[in-house]
C-alpha cells in the first residue's frame, strides 16, 4: 500500500483553484469541490455517488474485478480526457492519492485544467518562437540520446546548418580528449538519475574546433508512463571564459616559477592575439621619468618599438602615451584621423592597424606602471567578450609588474643602505671587485678610504638615534658631492663609509683624504646645535695592500682605526706593521674578554700619602691583569684595548663593586683607610648608567659616599659628548668625590675644569722624572699646585721615589703624594700590615719606579 492521508473536505478544499474530488475505497465519488462542478460541468449532487469509471472515462486504470483504483496509480500524473454534459471535451492533469476519512480508507484526485488542442498548439508555438529566439543554444534528443531538434543559437555555436546534427548521437558532439570518457559517464549517470543538472562541457564543432559551453542538462519524462522520453539541453558558450581561465592559469603559474616578467608579458600578448585573431597585442612600460618602454610587443613592427622606446607620456602620444598620461583607457577607432596619432600614425598604418585601445595597468599604489594596448585591424573594434580579455589583462599586467617592481625593490634593499641611499658592503665589495678587475687590465693604481665619524656614538646617546641618522645622511651627501666620476663610496656599517678612488696613487689619495677630513669637519646643524665632527680616515692602496677587494677593505679598517687611535681627525696608510698589532690587539682582545669571564683581573691598592705630616690621605685601586700566555698585560695597554673593543663599561663596573667590597672589608676590619679612589674610563660618562652603578654599590656594602673616591683623566674635558659634565656633577651630588688624573698631560682648558666639581688634581709622573733638573717640569708642576690652590682643590703628586722630591714638593705646597718612596702598589691583604710599620715618609730603600 502507499502512503495514507488522513484528510477531512473542509471550506478550504471547496475553495481551491483546483478541481478535487474524493472517493471511496469502491471508486464511489463522495464529495466535489466547486472547481470540480466548474471543471465537469456538473453539480456535486450529480456527481457524488457515482462510479470514479464513468467522472474518469479514460486515463485511468482500474481493477476489473473491483470498482478500485490499481495501487501503482497512486502518486502518479496522468492525463485525462472529460467529456462534458454539451458533448465538448476537456484536457486535464490528474494525480492521485490514497487519503483515510472517518476510519475508511479511499482516493483523493487532484485535477489541473490543460490547454486545449487549439491553445496547446499556440502554446508550442510559443515555446518554439522562445527556442529560435534566444542567444542559448538548445538541443533536444529522444531517449536513445539521439539529435531530434536544435535552435538557431546551437547551430550557430557549433557552425552546424539547420538539421545537419538531427539523428546524431549526443555522444557524437563531446570534444575528445582527456577525461571525455569520465565527462560522458558523468552525464548518462545524471539523465539516469531523471532530474536536471548544470554541467560545463566541451563540445566538438563542425569543423572540429573546440567550443565549451555551460549546460543544464534536463531529462523529460513520460506522463502516462514516467520513461525517459527526451532530453533537453540549454547551452551558453563559455569558451572565452575558459580560454581567458586557461591563460590566468598559465600566467600565474609562470609567476609561481618566478619566471622573467619579460617572459610572462610576450606570453600574455601572444595567448591574447591566439583568442582574438587578427588582433595584435603590446606592453609598454612607464619608467620613473615618464617615459616609455617596450616590455612586449611580439606582433608589432620593429620599427614601431624603436620609435616608442624613451618616448615622454602625454596628451598627444598616441593612445599608450595618452592613456598613461591620463590614467584612463583611451578608445582610437580610426588611427588615420585620430590627432593622437599624428606623429605616429606612420608607425602603424602600413601594418593594416586600423584602430587601437589602449588601457593603463596601474599598481596598488595607484601609480600607471604600464599599458595594455589591442590594435585593430578594422571596425568592429571591441566585442562584449573583449571587455572582460582587457579587465583581465589589466590585472595580470599590473600583477606582473608589481611582482617585478618588488623583486627589484628587494634587490635594491640587498645592495642598498636605506638610510643614505648609499651602496651597503655587499655591493660595494662587488663594485670594488669590478675597479680592481679594471685596474689590473690597466695596470692603474686604485685606492680604498675608509672613513669613520669619531664620537658618533655620543650623538646617538645624547642627542637620539634621529639626530644621529640626520646626521650620517648629511655625512653621506658630503661624501658623494667630493667623488669623481667613475668612484664609488658605500657605507659600510655604523658609522662607517669606504671611499672607492680609481687611478689613485698614494700621494692624491693623501690629498683626498685630508679634503674629506677638512670637508667632514664643517659644522653641521642639529637641534638648534652646531655639531662639528670629525674623522678619522685608513688608506689602502692597490696592488701594495691587497688585490682582493676584502683585503683592501679590511686593511683600509686597519688603518682607519690605528688612526683612531693615534690622534682622532687624521689619516694613517695601511702598513704590514700596522696589520700584525692589529692582529695582536685581536688576540690580546680574545684573551682580555675571557680574562674577565674568569673574574682574572684583580686590584692592587697604591698608599697615598700627606707630605705634612706622613698620614694616610686614602689609597688608589689599580688594575691588573697576568695572562697565562701573555704574561703581565700593562694596565694602560688592557684598558685601551677594552675600549677600542668595547667592553670597557665591563671593566669600570667591576672596579667600582669590587673596591667598594674592599673598602667595606676593611671598614669591617677597623683599618683606617680614609679612601680609596677607582679609576674610571671617560667613555663611561656617556650615559648615565656609571651614576646608578656608583650609588647601588655604595649602599649594597653600607658605605658613606667620602669612602669613595672616582678618578677621571683630561680626556672627559676634551670629550665632545654633552653628557660626561651632566654625568660627573651627578656623581658630585651622591656625595663622592672626583679627582683629575694625569692633570697638565692633555689638552683640557682651564675653562672646562672650573665647571667640573673636581675636588682634586693629580700631578702627572712624567714630571717627577726631571723636577729637580728641569726648570720648565719644576715650573708645571709648580703651576699646577698654584690652579688646585686657587680652586679649592686638593693636589697629589704621583710618581714621587725621592726624598727630595717630596721636600721640593712640600716646599710648593703639595698636599699629598704617592710612588715607591712610599710604597709599591698592594695587594689587598698586605695594606693592615703597610699601616702598622712606620715607613711612611722614609719610604722603602733602594724603590725606583
Amino acid at each position: 500500500m502507499g502512503k495514507t492521508i488522513t484528510v477531512l473536505p473542509s471550506a478550504a478544499t471547496s475553495r481551491a483553484a483546483d478541481a478535487m474530488v474524493f472517493m471511496d475505497e469502491n471508486g464511489i465519488v463522495t464529495f466535489v469541490n466547486a472547481a470540480a462542478e466548474r471543471l465537469w460541468g456538473l453539480s456535486a449532487p450529480a456527481m457524488i455517488g457515482r462510479d470514479a469509471r464513468v467522472v474518469f472515462p479514460a486515463g485511468l486504470r482500474f481493477d476489473p474485478a473491483r470498482l478500485w483504483i490499481v495501487e501503482d496509480m497512486v502518486g502518479t500524473d496522468r492525463q485525462v480526457v472529460i467529456a462534458h454534459p454539451d458533448g465538448s471535451n476537456a484536457f486535464a492533469l490528474v494525480r492521485v492519492a490514497q487519503v483515510q476519512h472517518a476510519g475508511k480508507s479511499g482516493y483523493a484526485a487532484v485535477v489541473q485544467r490543460l490547454p486545449g488542442p487549439a491553445g496547446a498548439a499556440g502554446h508550442m508555438g510559443i515555446l518554439s518562437l522562445v527556442a529560435e529566439k534566444t542567444d542559448r543554444g538548445v538541443v533536444v534528443t529522444d531517449a536513445q540520446r539521439r539529435i531530434v531538434y536544435t535552435n538557431r543559437a546551437f547551430q550557430e555555436m557549433l557552425g552546424y546548418a539547420e538539421g545537419e546534427a538531427d539523428g546524431r548521437p549526443l555522444s557524437d558532439l563531446l570534444a575528445s580528449g582527456k577525461g571525455a570518457a569520465e565527462l560522458a559517464a558523468r552525464i548518462d549517470h545524471g539523465i539516469q538519475h531523471r532530474v536536471p543538472f548544470p554541467e560545463d562541457i566541451p563540445l566538438r564543432g563542425a569543423s572540429g574546433n573546440e567550443v565549451w559551453v555551460s549546460a543544464i542538462v534536463t531529462p523529460v519524462l513520460s506522463q502516462a508512463t514516467g520513461a525517459l522520453e527526451h532530453v533537453v539541453a540549454v547551452l551558453a558558450d563559455i569558451t572565452h571564459t575558459r580560454l581567458m581561465e586557461d591563460l590566468q592559469r598559465q600566467v600565474l603559474a609562470a609567476l609561481a616559477a618566478d619566471a622573467p616578467a619579460s617572459d610572462i608579458l610576450e606570453l600574455l600578448c601572444r595567448k591574447v592575439e591566439g583568442l582574438a585573431p587578427g588582433v595584435l597585442c603590446t606592453i609598454l612600460g612607464v619608467t620613473a621619468d615618464d617615459r616609455l618602454t617596450v616590455l612586449a610587443a611580439p606582433s608589432l613592427p620593429a620599427a614601431f618599438s624603436d620609435a616608442v622606446e624613451g618616448l615622454r607620456i602625454g596628451p598627444k602620444c598616441g593612445s599608450c602615451g595618452t592613456s598613461a598620461f591620463r590614467g584612463e583607457a583611451v578608445m582610437v577607432e580610426d588611427i588615420a584621423s585620430s590627432p593622437l596619432w599624428e606623429d605616429f600614425r606612420h608607425l602603424v598604418l602600413p601594418a593594416g592597424i586600423k584602430g587601437c585601445w589602449s588601457l593603463p595597468a596601474k599598481l596598488r599604489s595607484g601609480k600607471v606602471a604600464a599599458t595594455f594596448a589591442f590594435y585593430f585591424p578594422g571596425p568592429p573594434f571591441a566585442a562584449p567578450w573583449l571587455e572582460g580579455v582587457v579587465s583581465l589583462c589589466s590585472d595580470l599586467c599590473a600583477l606582473v609588474l608589481e611582482r617585478s617592481e618588488a623583486r627589484d625593490r628587494i634587490a635594491t634593499l640587498a645592495s642598498i643602505d636605506t638610510l643614505t641611499g648609499l651602496s651597503n658592503r655587499g655591493r660595494l665589495l662587488e663594485s670594488l671587485s669590478d675597479l680592481i678587475a679594471e685596474a689590473g687590465e690597466r695596470d692603474e693604481p686604485l685606492a680604498v678610504l675608509m672613513l669613520d665619524v669619531d664620537h658618533f656614538k655620543d650623538v646617538n646617546d645624547t642627542l637620539g638615534h634621529s639626530t644621529g641618522d640626520a646626521l650620517l645622511v648629511e655625512m653621506a651627501r658630503r661624501l658623494k658631492a667630493q667623488l669623481r666620476t667613475g668612484d664609488a663610496v658605500g657605507r659600510t656599517g655604523g658609522d662607517e663609509f669606504a671611499v672607492l678612488v680609481h687611478d689613485c696613487g698614494a700621494e692624491e689619495a693623501a690629498r683626498i683624504a685630508r679634503r674629506l677630513i677638512d670637508y667632514m669637519a664643517a659644522p653641521i646643524p642639529a637641534q638648534k646645535l652646531h655639531l662639528t665632527m670629525s674623522a678619522s680616515v685608513g688608506i689602502a692602496l692597490y696592488p701594495q695592500h691587497g688585490a682582493s677587494a676584502e683585503t683592501l677593505l679590511q686593511h683600509a679598517d686597519t688603518a682607519m682605526h690605528e688612526a683612531k687611535r693615534k690622534d682622532r681627525g687624521r689619516f694613517q696608510f695601511f702598513t704590514e706593521d700596522l696589520n700584525k698589532r692589529a692582529e695582536d690587539r685581536l688576540v690580546l682582545s680574545v684573551a682580555l674578554r675571557k680574562a674577565l669571564q674568569n673574574h682574572a683581573l684583580r686590584l692592587v691598592y697604591q698608599p697615598q700619602v700627606t707630605l705634612s705630616g706622613g698620614a694616610l690621605h686614602g689609597v688608589e685601586a689599580l688594575a691588573r691583569w697576568s695572562d697565562p700566555v701573555h704574561g703581565e698585560v700593562p694596565a694602560p695597554r688592557f684598558i685601551a684595548l677594552a675600549e677600542e673593543y668595547g667592553f670597557i663599561d665591563t671593566i669600570d663596573r667591576w672596579a667600582v663593586e669590587e673596591v667598594c667590597a674592599q673598602m667595606a672589608r676593611w671598614r669591617a676590619e677597623g683599618l683606617a683607610v680614609p679612601h680609596v679612589s677607582v679609576n674610571l674610563s671617560p667613555l663611561s660618562f656617556r650615559t648615565g648608567e656609571i651614576v646608578g652603578v656608583i650609588s647601588q654599590a655604595l649602599k649594597r656594602h653600607r658605605l658613606a659616599p667620602n669612602d669613595l673616591r672616582i678618578e677621571i683623566t683630561e680626556r672627559v674635558t676634551m670629550d665632545q659628548n654633552p653628557n660626561s659634565f651632566a654625568i660627573a656633577r651627578s656623581i658630585d651630588a651622591l656625595g663622592v668625590r672626583i679627582a683629575m688624573d694625569d692633570f697638565g698631560t692633555g689638552y683640557s682648558s682651564l675653562s672646562a675644569l672650573s665647571h667640573l666639581p673636581i675636588a682634586e688634581l693629580k700631578i702627572d709622573r712624567s714630571f717627577m722624572l726631571s723636577i729637580e733638573q728641569d726648570k720648565n717640569a719644576l715650573a708645571l708642576a709648580t703651576a699646577v699646585i698654584l690652579i688646585g690652590q686657587s680652586l679649592g682643590m686638593t693636589v697629589v703628586a704621583e710618581g714621587v721615589e725621592t726624598a727630595a722630591q717630596a721636600d721640593l714638593l712640600r716646599g710648593l705646597g703639595c698636599h699629598a703624594a704617592q710612588g715607591y718612596l712610599f710604597a709599591r702598589p698592594l695587594e689587598a691583604a698586605d695594606v693592615a700590615g703597610w699601616l702598622s710599620t712606620p715607613r711612611h715618609l722614609a719610604g722603602p730603600d733602594g724603590a725606583g719606579s
